[in-house]
């Protein structure tokens, strides 16, 4: 057989053939981004792009090299002016926090070391355990708990749902399948629980039927008496009750659900108890109201997300679970290409044996670095003041008469809207749909809608540590203003 012929080409990199020049606009892309944070509270909330600004996101894939600093140059003019906006201190959409620049340099520095977080021997991996086991601290769960870094909320409610499913279902699910399961699953929450638990029972084979969503009270909290009237009812059909999530903090109002009532109702009913966490659970660590969400230390398991009261650039998410055998027995797989050996690269933990994911990022360094410099205290009180904040709007909202509540105000999270002059119904929300969109057009704020018992309503999460009583004033002038401009038109 003839031999392979030798190629005389030159071997390739991609680092850079002059670390100088890189060294260079690395220092200038520092700089700019302490002024982007500094100075954000200069610039737009958000704003919409141009028609050139989309028409260069529609450019074909690159077969030739760009030089990076005219990269960046893009970078600069086309992606930094038009965030999504959840770093601006008038940024009250949805449910977000807003980062910090001291977990955007753990990002950095992450990548840069470049770490696979499936688990090994090595210091990532050790830090990715220490920040499980800090959130097992702040949430009140023995150190003897499981949990795992995982992308957000939804995937930490799938981990703990899978490890509840699995350990209520009386078979081997995961040899046998949910089809061998003999009696048919159900899973109870309140009629306020976030779509991501549907996504859940879906993904977990059960069926969205399999979730029971419960009546609220006026309070929106799950009613503890229609639940346990339908665990009984479920029972007496041939259904097996396997599991309660509770609501710390539910995403339309931020309502929290009776927490200790809901553990001594699962430890009655030989329920697992799932604690979706992901607006409030962190107010364990807040001085003034973690009286809020007692009983949370008695979950089964919880998911929190650390990219919110964290506020850890996107995205972080963990799954906690109080019987670390059945987490890793949910998940763990041993092939021979993963074995643990005695000493070197494979002799640490798989981290990977509690989760979906094989290949993970390096999450924890942003984490880690930010409650480093911080403490956890001061989480804590920036937590009690996005919760005094609410209650602050709240009260400009009561004292104004061109607005009303339309809910109650629980924790950080204030649903209103603008009396539409004897408008209701479809006159109402589109009136205050307009208020929303124009609040976002102007840059003034960005607020979302949602509706709830029925109402359309504003909705306005305060999940930012740069947001200021002045900017809450501001948000109150300006929605009138709109509204009374849109409502005389």
């Amino acid at each position: 057989m003839d031999a392979m012929p030798v190629t005389s080409a030159a071997e390739e990199t991609l680092d850079p053939s002059d670390w100088a020049d890189v060294q260079h606009l690395s220092h200038r892309i520092v700089d700019d981004a302490v002024a982007y944070l500094r100075d954000v509270r200069e610039r737009p909330v958000w704003q919409e792009m141009p028609g050139d600004v989309r028409d260069f996101f529609t450019a074909s894939l690159p077969q030739s090299p760009t030089p990076l600093a005219e990269i960046y140059g893009d970078i600069v003019d086309k992606v930094m002016p038009y965030p999504m906006g959840n770093i601006h201190p008038r940024f009250w959409s949805w449910y977000m926090g807003s980062s910090n620049f001291t977990g955007a340099l753990g990002d950095f520095l992450a990548a840069i070391q470049g770490s696979n977080l499936g688990g090994g021997n090595h210091a990532a991996a050790l830090m990715d355990s220490q920040v499980v086991d800090w959130c097992k601290q702040m949430m009140g769960m023995p150190a003897s708990a499981s949990g795992t870094l995982v992308s957000g909320g939804s995937m930490a409610n799938i981990i703990g749902l899978t490890v509840a499913r699995n350990s209520k279902a009386g078979i081997d699910v995961r040899e046998h399948g949910v089809g061998a399961i003999e009696r048919p699953l159900r899973f109870y929450g309140s009629d306020q629980i976030h779509s991501c638990h549907r996504k859940a029972m879906e993904t977990l084979g059960l069926g969205n039927k399999a979730l029971r969503r419960i009546a609220t009270a006026a309070s929106l909290r799950i009613d503890i008496g229609a639940l346990r009237a339908a665990i009984a009812e479920d029972r007496a059909a041939g259904f097996k009750p396997a599991c309660i999530i509770g609501n710390a903090g539910t995403v339309n109002t931020g309502a929290i659900d009776d927490l200790q009532a809901l553990a001594r109702l699962a430890h009655e009913e030989d329920l697992w108890f799932h604690v979706d966490g992901c607006i409030g659970a962190l107010i364990a660590i807040a001085p003034e109201n973690a009286h809020r969400v007692a009983g949370l230390e008695w979950a089964d398991s919880i998911a929190l997300d650390p990219h919110k009261w964290l506020h850890a650039p996107f995205e972080a998410g963990c799954a906690l679970v109080r019987d670390a055998a059945a987490h890793r027995k949910t998940f763990a797989v041993t092939p021979e290409y993963l074995e643990s050996t005695p000493r070197g690269l494979a002799s640490g933990q798989w981290l990977h044996d509690y989760g979906l994911q094989t290949s993970r990022g390096f999450k924890a360094l942003k984490v880690w670095m930010a409650l480093r410099e911080h403490g956890v205290e001061k989480f804590g009180r920036l937590i009690d003041q996005n919760i005094a904040q609410g209650h602050y709007l709240s009260g400009l909202i009561e004292a104004e008469p061109a607005l009303e509540l339309t809910a109650p105000t629980s924790i950080n999270i204030v649903c209103f809207r603008y009396r539409a002059g004897g408008l209701d119904g479809e006159g109402s929300k589109a009136l205050n749909t307009e208020i929303m969109l124009r609040l976002q057009e102007e840059g003034i704020a960005a607020i979302s809608d949602t509706t709830v018992q029925g109402r359309h309503c504003l909705r306005v999460a305060i999940n930012n540590h740069r947001t200021r009583r002045e900017d809450l004033d501001l948000l109150v002038a300006e929605t009138v203003r709109l509204g009374n401009e849109i409502a005389a038109a």
